[in-house]
């Protein structure tokens, strides 16, 4: 018989509510590939749009978001707003333990090749 731990009273929502507002961010698989983007380097909204075929209204729809959550910052130039990652160490943390974790589930996927190297100090 499973022993339920009875300490455990209430949830956090605020916390909760951060949390799964993060992960939502990581959730869309167009989010995810900016982000991906965005490891590589400073990117501009024409860069991104170049590099995954998608329509510029989609693409900062997209970098709002990312925006919104703390994950990128933009760095203006004269007509041009450079993207990047606020957190990219962060952002690798989470895509290698991303995939301990889909490997422990049977899925080994490797998301940003250049993600791991960086994060082993491999060049």
């Amino acid at each position: 018989m499973t022993m339920i731990d009875r300490s455990f009273s209430s949830v956090d929502s605020e916390a909760t509510d951060a949390y799964a507002h993060l992960f939502h961010a990581f959730a869309d698989s167009t989010r995810l590939a900016i982000v991906q983007h965005l490891a590589s380097g400073e990117h501009r909204v024409r860069d991104l749009v170049e590099h995954m075929g998608f329509a510029q209204s989609t693409v900062s729809k997209h970098l709002s978001f990312l925006s919104e959550c703390g994950l990128i910052s933009a760095r203006p130039d004269g007509r041009a707003t450079w993207y990047a990652l606020v957190h990219p160490q962060a952002v690798r943390d989470v895509t290698v333990a991303a995939e301990a974790l889909l490997g422990a589930t049977g899925k080994d996927f490797a998301l940003c090749a250049h993600l791991r190297s960086e994060y082993r100090g491999e060049n």
